[in-house]
């Protein structure tokens, strides 16, 4: 898939991206605990798109890497598509 296709409240089965801009991880606490969160850009030859990764995940990724996210997640936040590992997907690192 591409970033092009991607569409609001939908799963997607693979996307590859290029990190073009990693913001600073927070942590967060709410009804489910703690945790830690961070948010960044990714881009693909049709596009960009924002990326928010979740805990352990946060921690792989930094800017210039590309990264593989499998069963992921795309949501509409303030106005602008954001994507995710979601419940259920996976987050690789390309060497």
């Amino acid at each position: 898939m591409e970033i092009k296709d991607i569409k609001p409240n939908t799963s997607f089965d693979l996307l590859e991206l290029e990190v073009t801009e990693m913001d600073e991880p927070r942590e967060f606490t709410n009804f489910r605990g703690q945790g830690m969160v961070a948010n960044g850009k990714g881009k693909d030859k049709t596009g960009e798109i924002k990326i928010t990764l979740w805990n352990d995940d946060v921690d792989k990724v930094k800017e210039g890497d590309t990264i593989v996210i499998k069963n992921g997640w795309a949501k509409e936040y303030r106005g602008e598509i954001q994507i995710s590992t979601g419940k259920f997907g996976k987050l690789e690192v390309k060497e």
